[in-house]
């Protein structure tokens, strides 16, 4: 249960009620991350804005690749809402469970690619040990992957977003929905 107040659907109005019917309408349902928001309205519009670019803007980085380092990372963290939450949108690309449930254990044991392994490895890596990319450990593995400059930015940035949103989830209690994340536009 959330340890702050959380503002219902059927209790919002105003401003609130425009951007949680935004959202229905948008994305299909409401998530619980972003009901937790509630108290602070422009921080979920924000927070959306923010979500939507790194995650289905346009990049070098495929969607599934993104939704495979949000498992990694939400899985790294014992995140269970975000990892059922991406687990799910990461399902609908791979259409196989058991290598999802894989992921989230151990991506070594997986047979990915060499480029979606090394990308797995880097947002695990800026998780546990963040202060070791300031020695550019990775930017020429990444590089003779075939990745450009953009591409290593955006998978920086959905490691740190995911790092950041696993904290808020964790932190403010936010419990995973009956439908385990599923029902969600991908």
């Amino acid at each position: 249960m959330a340890h702050i107040n959380v503002i219902e659907p059927e209790d919002a109005d105003g401003e609130l009620k425009q951007i949680y019917n935004d959202l229905i309408q948008k994305r299909g349902k409401l998530a619980e991350v972003h009901k937790i928001q509630s108290l602070n309205p422009e921080s979920i519009v924000r927070h959306m804005d923010f979500y939507m670019t790194i995650m289905f803007g346009k990049s070098p980085l495929k969607r599934y690749q993104r939704e495979m380092m949000a498992v990694g990372v939400s899985a790294t963290n014992k995140c269970e809402y975000c990892c059922k939450h991406h687990g799910a949108a990461l399902q609908n690309f791979w259409q196989d469970a058991s290598t999802v449930d894989h992921l989230q254990k151990d991506y070594n044991s997986l047979n990915l690619s060499p480029l979606d392994n090394l990308i797995c490895e880097y947002a695990i890596a800026l998780t546990n040990e963040p202060e070791t990319m300031a020695k550019s450990r990775y930017d020429n593995k990444l590089r003779q992957q075939g990745l450009s400059d953009r591409a290593i930015l955006d998978a920086t940035m959905v490691g740190s977003y995911f790092n950041f949103v696993n904290r808020m989830v964790l932190g403010l209690g936010v419990e995973v929905e009956d439908d385990e994340g599923k029902g969600y536009n991908y």
